[in-house]
């Protein structure tokens, strides 16, 4: 990893960058990573500082496409550059990625949060943990992004999690809840007012969204 205030945090935003990565392992002159202008000058000023001439970032997912993902940015010496890397140009320096990594750093943001304490080098990655799906991909894959991507990160503050069990042949969509939200009381106001309502609105084509954990009872799954 980066030394010297390097360390990337997985949040905030930023701008400006290129290349997007395709299944043809071609690199297309779309977004694919964004850094601000206040990380790039961050960058430069510690690339500067490396003994190694020519010495770049790479960028990279560990564990990418699962609940475990972890993004980072280390130091990429010439000699650390494999042939199927993807070279993203930046001003005054250049960002690597490998292969595997890429379709998961489609449209992160690395950021530099400049307090008065000091400074701290963010990077968003919202598809790390679920790879982005296209818009004509079929309903049942976009609701797993949307979950994996939107609605899981937000439910992992409270220890819980909601999968996609079943999309019924009336477009139905029936979660479960699992971690600390099997049992919660307050499960029926989470699917109501946050999940359903977003799943809803993302996806016109659904025609309702159920509950189907068993909760304190055990009996009665909610319904919506």
């Amino acid at each position: 990893m980066l030394k010297s205030g390097m360390a990337a945090n997985v949040q905030a935003p930023a701008y400006g960058g290129f290349g997007r990565y395709d299944s043809r392992h071609s690199l297309v002159r779309e977004k694919m990573i964004q850094i601000s202008s206040t990380a790039q000058e961050h960058f430069r000023k510690l690339l500067a500082q490396q003994t190694e001439p020519d010495t770049q970032i790479r960028v990279f997912v560990v564990n990418p496409g699962t609940p475990r993902a972890e993004c980072g940015v280390s130091y990429c010496p010439p000699s650390a550059v494999e042939p199927t890397d993807i070279k993203l140009d930046f001003d005054g320096f250049s960002a690597f990625v490998d292969p595997d990594s890429a379709p998961y750093l489609e449209d992160a943001q690395i950021d530099l949060k400049v307090e008065t304490v000091g400074s701290q080098l963010t990077l968003k990655a919202p598809n790390a943990k679920a790879r982005k799906v296209s818009a004509d991909a079929p309903l049942l894959e976009r609701i797993n992004y949307v979950l994996e991507s939107e609605i899981n990160p937000q439910l992992a503050s409270h220890g819980g999690n909601v999968v996609l069990v079943e999309l019924t042949q009336d477009n139905i969509a029936v979660l479960q809840f699992g971690g600390g939200c099997h049992g919660c009381s307050m499960v029926d106001v989470t699917l109501k007012q946050g999940i359903e309502k977003t799943l809803l609105e993302q996806f016109p084509e659904l025609s309702g969204v159920r509950d189907a954990t068993e909760h304190a009872t055990g009996d009665n799954p909610y319904y919506s």
